[in-house]
């Protein structure tokens, strides 16, 4: 690929990239525009992305179709409670010239659909910590890199607890967004079965190429950001933060822990991609606000006063934005 006279005309590319993906994905995902979006934005920006949204709301077909668009290697994992690490990561075996072969798992691929995460016990979904965070796994004391771009996307079932592994607030803090995926409106639902009880059956077309997907990728990090939006991002998050000089009231009063630097970091990020999606070439507070709620929600714990009274975690987002 023949790299961009400046990065100017380079943001330009990209919001026509990013139309046609929108345009490749909606021939066959209806409705869920917002979670196309932030699933985008995080794929964009180096992140990962915990999608939360009860069965048979398309999650598996919205990573595959993604995948397809951006023609990149997939795999899904479907998380039990019989799962072992080796599973993911993959397990060296005994050739028949009697030498150590290593046998790559489903996690060496560019986009990993982490189906119900929360299935499976603490250490087999740590197994995806060290790849999530350092783009590598370690197997035997070998150290294997993955391909890049290298995304996960994991999710959850908020409402089947039973025989479940709530992931710790560590491996939370490892992705970028948390996605809330709801049900379509009425009209997109009847889009939806008429799409889905034909005979024919869209399919999405090539966009881009995972060496384009990089450059983009490093295009965002070189993208400017004013001393006043730097300090609102890390302002936001200091908010959040119990009996802390910048705490808002109601974390004093609703939490237990709020966000590490992790979720300011985030917030820049976001809020550059955010920015560029939409032409501009620098971002401001309102793209900070945008992005925001995605990145707060997993990761401020709530006490108990919070639950008697009935404040949601959206409440609190919100409150803690104005």
């Amino acid at each position: 690929m023949i790299p961009y006279k400046s990065d100017v005309e380079a943001i330009d590319a990209f919001v026509d990239k990013y139309k046609l993906l929108t345009t490749e994905i909606g021939k066959v995902i209806v409705g869920q525009d917002d979670v196309v979006k932030s699933v985008l934005i995080c794929i964009f920006s180096k992140g990962h992305a915990l999608l939360v949204g009860v069965p048979g709301l398309a999650k598996t077909l919205l990573v595959n179709t993604i995948s397809r668009s951006l023609g990149l290697t997939y795999s899904r994992i479907q998380f039990t409670p019989d799962l072992m690490p080796s599973d993911i990561l993959g397990t060296e075996i005994l050739d028949e010239n009697r030498r150590f072969r290593f046998v790559k798992g489903p996690v060496f691929a560019n986009i990993i659909l982490a189906d119900e995460i929360n299935r499976t016990p603490p250490k087999t979904q740590s197994a995806l910590l060290e790849a999530m965070q350092e783009k590598a796994v370690t197997v035997a004391g070998e150290s294997h890199h993955l391909e890049e771009p290298f995304f996960v996307l994991a999710t959850q079932n908020p409402i089947e607890q039973e025989g479940t592994y709530p992931l710790p607030e560590a491996q939370l803090d490892r992705f970028m967004f948390n996605i809330w995926l709801d049900y379509p409106t009425y009209e997109q639902e009847i889009n939806v079965v008429k799409n889905t009880t034909s005979e024919k059956s869209a399919v999405p077309g090539v966009v881009i190429s995972g060496e384009e997907i990089t450059y983009f990728q490093n295009l965002i990090r070189r993208i400017p950001v004013t001393d006043n939006v730097y300090e609102y991002a890390v302002k936001v998050a200091a908010r959040t933060r119990p009996n802390t000089p910048m705490a808002h009231e109601w974390a004093n009063k609703y939490l237990t822990w709020g966000a590490g630097p992790r979720a300011s970091q985030y917030l820049i990020i976001g809020a550059k991609c955010h920015a560029a999606i939409h032409g501009k070439y620098s971002p401001d507070i309102e793209d900070v606000q945008a992005v925001a709620a995605s990145i707060l929600r997993h990761r401020i714990v709530r006490n108990y006063k919070s639950e008697a009274e009935g404040i949601t975690v959206k409440m609190i987002v919100d409150e803690l934005l104005k």
